[in-house]
């Protein structure tokens, strides 16, 4: 049993959908599937997650929304229409949308309703469609499914008794199509994973059947060691181990949402990556272990937009309590922190620049000088990380070396590193405008 997934841009409109059909009709083992909202089209067209929200905000604080409203059943009627549907799907996920907003739900709860409808409107359009090309499938809701999650303001938290239910759609006849991105809690409340979250769905159900491998269908044909759009034609990646995959995609791999691996990970299913327009590609496979292999380094990931918190203190090591207070302040001013690379006297903790606005900024250093008795505390924003990561770099001499001299051939200045932390990566903080330059030249020195 395999369940498979499908991304945003295998459902963006009609054409997608069929290939979605003949890849399902092509292994008899692909028994349940997992759906994303329809995505792009093409490079200037909008998400269907993205049009959803600004309808849900619009409706919520009563300004003009049925430009949205049109919008959205416009794009939804004509996948249907095209893949010569029954009008009544069309009327019915009108309904749905016409439902919420007569419904007397919290707001949060409300705009959660309204991002749904996309992955569950693309779901029952492909249970819908697989039914017409006389296949025996069935949308199957995540209430039904077992999904059952705890909300939480950075998204919905999985309940461990969740994988029971799960475990009982192995009994299901046919072909089941869930919609991803949501579940429900307790008191049947629905509740959205953080963005992405489609991803977590299809892990959690591949681990909660224990299914043999779990596919997910995105639109390239594998991983990349780097960036395309930084670097032209980067090599391919065959295999990557979990810890990997979770290093890459926190650090700006977009192939996967952060959070989506973990379920499988703890079940040890095997993920394959596969491209819905080539699906014949082998993908990327990630698996738990892999053979050691001389040149270690997977991968080369980045992204921008952080800031750091630069303390310094003298005999700061002697100080017992000091880490515990730095953090309650961030704890309590409600940040969170990426990185925290310290030395005897003096401390840097990264944040992402989306928690930090000049008004906080202030609160958190006037904090900082006054309830640490810091002797220097400075902010430096503009940053961006770089992460090179491979299983064994830990066990490899001259990972460092190589990093550092790639580095410094592209004349570009370390503002901070951190390598004793983990075992698979190594991160390197740079200002954001030296990225490009520093990926060419640490790609050049890893890669080629």
């Amino acid at each position: 049993m395999k369940v498979a997934k499908f991304g945003g841009s295998s459902v963006a409109d009609a054409n997608q959908f069929r290939k979605v059909g003949n890849i399902i009709k092509e292994d008899d083992s692909r028994k349940l599937i997992v759906v994303s909202a329809p995505g792009k089209r093409h490079e200037h067209d909008v998400k269907m997650t993205d049009l959803l929200i600004r309808l849900g905000n619009a409706y919520v604080k009563d300004e003009k929304y049925k430009s949205y409203l049109i919008t959205i059943m416009d794009r939804f009627s004509k996948i249907i229409s095209e893949l010569k549907l029954s009008d009544q799907l069309t009327k019915e996920i009108e309904d749905k949308l016409h439902s919420i907003m007569t419904s007397d739900l919290a707001y949060d709860d409300m705009l959660n309703c309204f991002k749904a409808v996309g992955e569950d409107s693309s779901a029952k359009i492909l249970s819908a469609y697989l039914q017409s090309l006389g296949i025996d499938a069935k949308y199957v809701n995540p209430k039904d499914a077992g999904i059952i999650v705890k909300n939480d303001p950075c998204g919905a938290q999985l309940l461990p008794e969740s994988f029971e239910a799960i475990y009982e759609l192995r009994q299901e006849k046919g072909i089941l199509v869930i919609p991803g991105f949501f579940g429900y809690t307790t008191d049947g409340i629905l509740a959205t994973f953080s963005r992405g979250g489609s991803d977590i769905t299809g892990s959690i159900i591949a681990a909660g059947v224990k299914a043999e491998l779990y596919e997910n269908f995105t639109d390239v044909d594998s991983v990349y060691s780097v960036n395309p759009s930084i670097i032209n034609n980067p090599k391919e990646i065959k295999v990557l181990t979990y810890r990997e995959m979770r290093e890459l995609s926190y650090a700006g791999f977009s192939v996967f949402h952060d959070e989506a691996l973990i379920p499988a990970f703890n079940a040890h299913i095997p993920v394959c990556i596969k491209n819905t327009n080539n699906p014949s590609a082998p993908g990327t496979m990630i698996v738990a272990n892999k053979k050691p292999n001389s040149k270690c380094v997977v991968g080369i990931a980045s992204d921008s937009g952080f800031s750091s918190f630069y303390i310094s203190k003298f005999l700061m090591n002697r100080e017992l309590g000091f880490g515990r207070k730095l953090f309650q302040i961030l704890e309590e001013e409600e940040v969170s922190f990426e990185h925290a690379p310290s030395g005897i006297d003096d401390m840097s903790i990264i944040i992402r620049d989306s928690q930090l606005t000049e008004e906080k900024e202030a609160i958190i250093v006037e904090r900082f000088n006054k309830e640490l008795q810091a002797d220097i505390v400075t902010v430096h924003r503009d940053l961006a990380l770089i992460m090179i990561v491979g299983e064994g770099m830990k066990e490899t001499i001259g990972m460092a070396q190589t990093a550092t001299r790639a580095l410094g051939e592209a004349k570009v200045n370390i503002e901070m590193i951190n390598q004793g932390s983990s075992e698979v990566s190594m991160m390197f903080g740079i200002k954001s405008n030296d990225l490009h330059r520093a990926i060419k030249s640490l790609y050049n020195a890893f890669f080629e």
